[in-house]
């Protein structure tokens, strides 16, 4: 399967830049998840690499070829839209058989095509239905099954999951993140659902303002996230972002008057004394057991408990704001609002980041 590369792509619609000397490359079988906030650009630039709007300036390869302003039939490009897309007086083969219809291909290979994807979907009993007679989840395995019967190059996904309910989308994820694993495509995923990128993704490119603020593995932008945007973006609940001050000694001050001990941190550039800092503490890294290596140590009263049943989300007062915490629903079940709790943070989980930047350091 083919690289696909985004070379200093600009896109405007009159005097608005939607997308700013973009460049981005996804490597040949690799599952891109572009993720981000709603009008952060991601659809567009997946617009752009479908032919289905035009580049204002740069170049979009897949492979050796420039496709930039090439028709979108000649691109060898696959589509699954949000909406689906099934032609409702079609049944489930003429939807199925109708991307091939102009490919010139002999009607054996057609059928065996349509035989392939509708076994890999498990929808062949399905076949000589409508569109109105299938449930959202098989309709949306006909229009994944639609798009891998063109044996495309690349497969493009616009936010194929948002019309379906919670356990659709979780047997869904699973099923399009199989096809990935046996099929080996090159996959170019929209998607402004965390976990979607999460589960599924090789390759996230987290995007903003018609930037990429961070692309990187799953991993790689959870652990060690690139600035306060990505820190703040990826997690469910969020990073906790408290502000401080670095000190003398390998020490930064929290609001509160805690010190935070920064002898462990891995510095890309260690910061002055008196420098603003924003600490980055993950709700399920903290623990209410006290480790030897701790970075800071805090008690704080419970202002309200969230339980989830697999676990539990305690919200603790901090200075002007409030921390989140992530515990058991046993430790969670000897707790009231008002009780203090004790909690302490490893010093190898911390983040730390530029006040001024936002960029970790």
């Amino acid at each position: 399967m083919p690289r696909v590369s985004f070379e200093h792509i600009v896109k405007k619609f009159g005097a608005l830049t939607v997308l700013d000397d973009l460049d981005l490359t996804v490597e040949s079988g690799d599952f891109l998840v572009l993720l981000g906030p709603s009008g952060c650009g991601k659809t567009t630039l997946l617009n752009l690499l479908a032919g289905l709007a035009d580049v204002t300036s740069g170049r979009i390869m897949i492979g050796t070829r420039d496709v930039t302003d090439l028709d979108p039939k000649d691109r060898r490009l696959a589509m699954v839209f949000q909406s689906y897309a099934l032609y409702p007086t079609k049944t489930v083969r003429g939807n199925l058989r109708f991307g091939l219809s102009a490919s010139k291909l002999p009607r054996e290979e057609i059928d065996k095509r349509i035989a392939w994807a509708a076994d890999m979907l498990q929808i062949g009993p399905l076949m000589d239905r409508r569109p109105a007679q299938l449930s959202g989840g098989q309709r949306q395995r006909v229009a994944i099954g639609r798009a891998l019967v063109k044996h495309a190059d690349v497969l493009l996904f616009d936010e194929p999951l948002s019309n379906l309910d919670a356990k659709l989308r979780t047997e869904m994820r699973m099923e399009i993140k199989k096809l990935h694993e046996e099929l080996g495509p090159t996959v170019v995923y929209v998607t402004h659902d965390q976990i979607e990128a999460m589960t599924m993704a090789t390759r996230i490119a987290i995007m903003n303002g018609g930037k990429i603020e961070q692309f990187g593995t799953p991993d790689d932008v959870y652990e060690r996230p690139a600035n306060l945007f990505v820190a703040g973006f990826i997690g469910s609940p969020s990073m906790n972002l408290l502000p401080a001050t670095a000190e003398d000694g390998g020490r930064a001050r929290l609001a509160d008057g805690s010190l935070i001990d920064l002898t462990a941190y891995a510095f890309d550039a260690a910061p002055s004394p008196g420098a603003a800092l924003v600490a980055g503490l993950r709700p399920e890294h903290f623990t209410l057991a006290a480790p030897a290596e701790a970075a800071c140590r805090l008690d704080l009263p419970v202002r309200h408990i969230e339980r989830t049943g697999s676990d539990a989300l305690l919200s603790l007062a901090f200075a002007d704001r409030r921390i989140t915490v992530r515990v058991t629903p046993t430790d969670a079940a000897h707790l009231r609002t008002g009780d203090r709790v004790a909690v302490a943070f490893p010093k190898d989980r911390l983040n730390l980041f530029d006040a001024r930047s936002g960029r970790r350091i």
